[in-house]
């Protein structure tokens, strides 16, 4: 295919993302969640990489196959924090009218992700309150997405190196296949490019690792 007008996950009809990072005087920032708003419910499903990563809504999304109008992505140690400032916000939205059983399961269990991003996010910290996603989600919009090292992706580590998140779309006919993804994972060794295991070439005393930090 070729790729859409933005070649972003924001050519996908209906999709908004805004994405926020909280960095202040330290010396670690706090990445804040990452929420992405779509006009209805749409089709999902997941898949577990290596088992060390924790998403809400797996259960429902696996035997119903619909993802949630918000999906938000945050630092490990707060997803509850924004779990709970999702069903908070869609609650105030469907205030004053008639919410039926078929609308509550999904009302009631947003899609929450995580990335671990302690070694340059201050994850301990508990930074994220409910009002950062509030925010996020009011100035959510289908605009060209940052990439790189913003948002969620300032924490991220990729084969020892910076990582970050980006973005990409397809389209295909009369469809629309847009990507966003938030790298962190690999040791460098395990780093390959066209076949190549150039990783193995990096050592860390040319190139220092992401993943060295200084403790007191």
């Amino acid at each position: 295919g070729t790729p859409g007008i933005l070649n972003s996950i924001t050519d996908v009809c209906g999709v908004e993302v805004e994405q926020l990072a909280l960095i202040e005087d330290s010396e670690q920032p706090s990445t804040d969640p990452k929420p992405i708003r779509t006009e209805q419910q749409t089709f999902g499903a997941w898949y577990s990489l290596n088992g060390n990563e924790e998403m809400t809504r797996m259960t429902w999304l696996e035997k119903s196959g619909f993802l949630a109008p918000i999906i938000a992505i945050t630092n490990r140690h707060s997803i509850r924090t924004v779990r709970d400032a999702a069903i908070q916000w869609i609650t105030q939205q469907s205030t004053g009218s008639v919410v039926s059983d078929d609308d509550y399961c999904p009302l009631s269990l947003p899609v929450v992700a995580e990335t671990w991003d302690g070694f340059l996010n201050d994850i301990n910290g508990f930074h994220v309150q409910p009002q950062h996603l509030f925010d996020a989600i009011r100035s959510a919009s289908s605009d060209q997405i940052a990439e790189g090292n913003v948002g969620g992706g300032t924490g991220m580590v990729t084969h020892e190196f910076k990582g970050g998140i980006g973005t990409s779309s397809r389209k295909h006919g009369e469809y629309t296949v847009g990507v966003l993804v938030q790298s962190n994972y690999g040791r460098r060794y395990q780093l390959t490019i066209a076949d190549v295991p150039i990783g193995e070439e990096m050592l860390d005393e040319l190139l220092a690792s992401s993943w060295t930090r200084t403790t007191n």
